[in-house]
């Protein structure tokens, strides 16, 4: 695998990521009551805590973007 190969995949890997992130915001903000509907068919759960889980798990995924496709990018970017 060359080095504009690896550029390519973390690019291609954070916009996919990026994304993905953005479609569970618009999907968590216009479809809330329809999630946490079924949802809470399956687990008992307040709305408080549906709410808590969705906003820890949006922020988990962001860093998690960061730390493994946007540092390494950036790392490469400036070596080369």
């Amino acid at each position: 695998m060359t080095v504009d190969m690896l550029l390519g995949v973390l690019g291609w890997s954070a916009v996919i990521n990026m994304g993905l992130l953005l479609w569970w915001f618009l999907w968590f903000m216009c479809a809330h009551d329809f999630m946490y509907r079924t949802q809470s068919k399956w687990f008992k759960i307040s709305v408080e805590k549906f709410d808590a889980i969705n906003y820890a798990g949006m922020a988990f995924h962001k860093i998690s973007i960061i730390i493994f496709n946007l540092v390494p990018y950036l790392a490469l970017r400036i070596i080369l």
